[in-house]
């Protein structure tokens, strides 16, 4: 089913309700999504962006109940991802021929996912433009890394409609369509979980985007992403956020992150949040057991906070397997300008506590000298410890 957006441009995409993991097991879906497709009927018709591959058959059928799909003048291929187009497949089964519209990039990955099919691609750059008629053109520009090496945007002059592909968007099921429409709480909670875990790592690089794209002056009535809500009530609020997430963001927030065996370690855990609190009332405090709090919730608080503390016991010499790979996916979201301490028991050799900073300097946190190894269980001279660790945490950093 269609859904308006604005004059001749309409919705014909997919509502996932029933999503629960995207990028494989590696991204939690709390509320649902969507993968956002774009019809534009002017003089030509242009289809924007296909859906996910297991419902490429649905939309197919339900693209023809809309329109002949032989009508359709030119297909554009924002990002050769398959949630974006896994139903290229079956589309160019009904129309071969019909030009595809995309980056040098995407015509590798979309070949490299699809295989070499003899499709009519057509490489466009930053700058390129498609006449659709009426006066009205899509403007393309190259959003590489944003996530993948091939993306870009489109936009549409006359209606100032930015179709954005993977920025701006959210994993956030909303059959209203629009972020006006949306609950708000929840649109800017998924809105800032996508960018942490997805985004962040190229937040450089995106901040260096949103300046050319400031710079073209160009007016945005509709910012239409890929997944989630339509931003059509001031529009520019996504990208003023985002402009600011990309900037080393932080809040004045705290995060403890740790997993235990036998308790002794969780016991350190609360007293450094107890003593967050009495040290700096007004701090935020979030108290995470990675093995089984949800990681990428729990990277959404990371990516909040001025400083974290991670805890775990030794096992084998090391730390437990739950913390190290959430320590990889840690460093994999490149966070810049945060603080770290590291604490956790143990009965024998005692490694952790060390591994953990090491770990933690190479995700890019500036590590704090002070630390707590307990042995056993903690007793009042751990406890003791924990206002200097906590002290040395909360004090301000040379570039603050």
């Amino acid at each position: 089913m269609r859904k308006h957006v604005k004059g001749n441009v309409s919705w014909v995409g997919y509502i996932d309700w029933e999503l629960e993991t995207f990028h494989g097991d590696d991204y939690s879906i709390m509320n649902g999504s969507s993968q956002n497709a774009y019809l534009i009927e002017e003089e030509k018709t242009v289809l924007i962006d296909t859906v996910w591959t297991p419902h490429r058959f649905d939309f197919v059928e339900n693209l023809k109940k809309e329109i002949d799909l032989n009508k359709i003048d030119y297909i554009i291929a924002n990002h050769g991802e398959c949630d974006h187009s896994g139903a290229l497949t079956a589309l160019m089964d009904e129309i071969p021929g019909k030009p595809i519209y995309c980056t040098a990039n995407a015509v590798k990955s979309i070949e490299g996912q699809y295989g070499k099919r003899g499709w009519n691609f057509n490489v466009v750059k930053t700058g390129d433009s498609l006449d659709i008629g009426n006066g009205k053109k899509l403007v393309f520009v190259e959003m590489r890394m944003l996530h993948w090496p091939d993306s870009m945007a489109a936009y549409m002059t006359g209606d100032n409609i930015l179709f954005a592909n993977d920025a701006f968007g959210q994993h956030f099921a909303v059959e209203e369509l629009f972020n006006d429409k949306a609950n708000q709480c929840l649109l800017y909670k998924e809105a800032l979980k996508y960018f942490v875990n997805i985004l962040n790592p190229f937040a450089p690089i995106l901040k260096k985007k949103l300046a050319e794209i400031a710079a073209l002056n160009l007016q945005f009535d509709i910012i239409a992403p890929s997944h989630g809500a339509i931003w059509r009530e001031n529009p520019l609020q996504i990208v003023e956020k985002y402009a600011q997430w990309s900037d080393a963001y932080q809040e004045n927030q705290v995060t403890v992150a740790y997993d235990t065996m036998w308790e002794g370690t969780t016991k350190l855990a609360h007293a450094i949040a107890a003593e967050i609190s009495r040290q700096s009332p007004e701090t935020v405090v979030k108290v995470f057991n990675v093995a089984k709090a949800d990681k990428n919730e729990i990277m959404t608080e990371v990516f909040k906070s001025k400083a974290i503390a991670v805890g775990s016991p030794t096992v084998g010499n090391s730390i437990l397997s739950s913390v190290a790979g959430w320590l990889e996916f840690l460093k994999q979201l490149k966070f810049k300008n945060k603080k770290a301490a590291a604490f956790g028991c143990y009965g024998w050799s005692g490694e952790s506590v060390k591994i953990l900073k090491e770990l933690l300097a190479g995700a890019g946190f500036a590590v704090v000298d002070e630390e707590i190894r307990s042995l056993w269980n903690p007793e009042e001279s751990d406890f003791a410890a924990v206002p200097a660790l906590v002290s040395s945490l909360l004090a301000p950093s040379p570039k603050e």
